[in-house]
């Protein structure tokens, strides 16, 4: 789902660092003050799983790719602004290491997949995990969230990428960099990530019962 360099104009990506450098900065200080240092181990194994779910990538038409995130563990696991941070270095670790996504698209990326996306999955828990807690439906609170949270990912990318045909044209009123507009990108991103994320609902609810990970508040 990553969105590469050259795919977005610079009057997105740039009012998109305006928006994650804050964010990031944000997370930090949640971290620094809420963070139980006892979590760093879970941490440090979630983040690792991240980074490897997202280096097996299919490619998609259209200048993205289709792949697990990791994101739900994460957020599930140590809340949301922790692994807010953790992802957005996985992503800076895949676009430095690996080429997948890139420098300039880091914070757009970031904040779509680990803040938007992260968020859904987060409240969608919160709301969810009291009302069928002790029932038979508990997973749902889990696969649910996670896979509404990738969706309105996919979602977000899809747009950003979408609206590149009106934010940079040359002379002749071609496109200078993502040249799909909204009606090619949102089947094509967001569809795919549909099953995907029913996937990536199911990953994160094994992996946090039948690890011994407990799910935090987000």
């Amino acid at each position: 789902m990553h969105i590469p360099d050259g795919m977005i104009a610079p009057q997105a990506y740039l009012v998109a660092t305006a928006l994650a450098v804050p964010a990031w900065a944000w997370g930090a200080r949640c971290i620094r003050r809420d963070f139980d240092e006892r979590c760093i181990p879970r941490l440090a194994v979630l983040t690792a799983l991240a980074f490897v779910l997202q280096g097996i990538m299919l490619p998609l038409p259209g200048g993205s790719s289709a792949h697990l995130l990791g994101l739900g563990v994460l957020v599930l696991g140590v809340g949301l602004w922790p692994a807010f941070i953790a992802y957005s270095i996985v992503l800076a670790l895949q676009a430095v290491l690996l080429g997948a996504g890139g420098i300039t698209a880091l914070p757009v990326n970031a904040l779509a997949m680990g803040l938007a996306g992260g968020a859904v999955m987060a409240l969608g828990h919160r709301l969810l995990a009291p009302r069928l807690a002790a029932t038979r439906f508990e997973p749902l609170a889990t696969v649910i969230p996670v896979w509404l949270g990738l969706v309105v990912a996919a979602l977000a990318i899809a747009l950003v990428l979408g609206v590149q045909p009106l934010l940079a044209v040359d002379a002749a009123g071609q496109p200078l960099f993502f040249p799909f507009g909204p009606a090619v990108t949102l089947p094509v991103i967001v569809i795919p990530h549909v099953l995907i994320g029913l996937l990536e609902g199911l990953l994160a609810w094994l992996v946090l019962t039948r690890l011994p990970l407990r799910v935090v508040p987000a």
